[in-house]
């Protein structure tokens, strides 16, 4: 696992940041799911794809991250399983991963059902496709929805959908091919009105890769925007290996100092415009040998 894995999972691992993530996305901000309401959950799920003699082989994947809502909604129990994908770089196949991780956590609530009904034998009265299938007319999924956050100040290129990613283009055939999208943060496409309806420091981060290109925007954003003057460590992990820049960590106080980001940016600047005027001194030097040359050979030939 890479640094960038790792840093993405462990930040958000955090339930709030999660929640703050989900809000944003189901909910256009609005604190409807509470993190205290988020248990975490396995995110190991077991593929068994066949091969060509049928034969089986069990693969392990792993989920970015996975957690269960339990919350009350209208004096009822209700549940959701929220799973976040996280990315540095675009996944070109990003809808096929998704909607194989979606199956899978399907297909595993099945099969829970199926080993509930076994161990509880409760299936006299039940019709041979309740039987066969483990599976009753009663019993119902929860929902899974998956959502990728990207972790980059570049635009998200690849497909957002399997009907994308098809090399079709038969309208009658097209609505028989079961589409599926992919929920996407992408800092790039936010509107700037829009960052403030995130509440915890995933508004600094996305703030953060939305201008990685435009430097006097960032200068900006790190010089006006409070949220920048003590940023949570682990916020600042991914900002620092994702955005590749060297934040100052003040140890005891668990934060960053982002005056030092802007000091980097003014230095990297500088040594960008020294570099371009040393080019260009070289340039004319070469310039005027070339020139001394032509003369006196010119001068010869004469």
């Amino acid at each position: 696992m890479g640094r960038k894995d790792t840093v993405t999972k462990e930040y958000m691992a955090d339930s709030e940041v999660f929640a703050d993530a989900f809000n944003f996305l189901i909910y256009g901000g609005r604190q409807v799911i509470e993190p205290d309401k988020l248990l975490p959950m396995d995110t190991a799920q077991i593929a068994v794809p066949y091969g060509a003699d049928r034969v089986g082989v069990p693969q392990q994947r792993y989920r970015d991250g996975l957690k269960c809502l339990a919350a009350k909604r209208d004096g009822s129990a209700a549940y959701l399983i929220l799973g976040s994908e996280n990315q540095s770089e675009v996944h070109y196949a990003m809808p096929v991963k998704n909607m194989l991780y979606d199956a899978l956590q399907y297909a595993a609530q099945v099969e829970q059902a199926a080993r509930s009904h076994r161990r509880s034998k409760d299936a006299v009265g039940k019709n041979a496709g309740e039987y066969l299938s483990g599976f009753y007319k009663e019993d119902k999924l929860i929902p899974v929805i998956t959502l990728v956050i990207l972790f980059h100040g570049g635009k998200w290129d690849g497909p957002l959908s399997i009907h994308e990613m098809l090399d079709l283009r038969d309208e009658e055939i097209l609505p028989f091919v079961e589409n599926y999208r992919i929920h996407l943060i992408e800092p790039y496409s936010i509107d700037p009105q829009l960052l403030g309806r995130f509440r915890t420091n995933l508004r600094e981060v996305v703030a953060f890769f939305k201008y990685t290109k435009d430097k006097d925007a960032m200068r900006t954003l790190l010089t006006e925007n409070a949220g920048f003057r003590r940023l949570d460590r682990r916020a600042a992990r991914v900002i620092e290996e994702c955005a590749d820049v060297e934040l100052e960590i003040e140890e005891e106080e668990g934060s960053v100092n982002m005056c030092k980001a802007i000091e980097d940016m003014k230095k990297e600047q500088y040594e960008e415009g020294r570099r371009a005027g040393e080019a260009s001194m070289c340039k004319a030097i070469e310039d005027m040998k070339k020139e001394q040359y032509e003369e006196g050979r010119r001068a010869g030939e004469a």
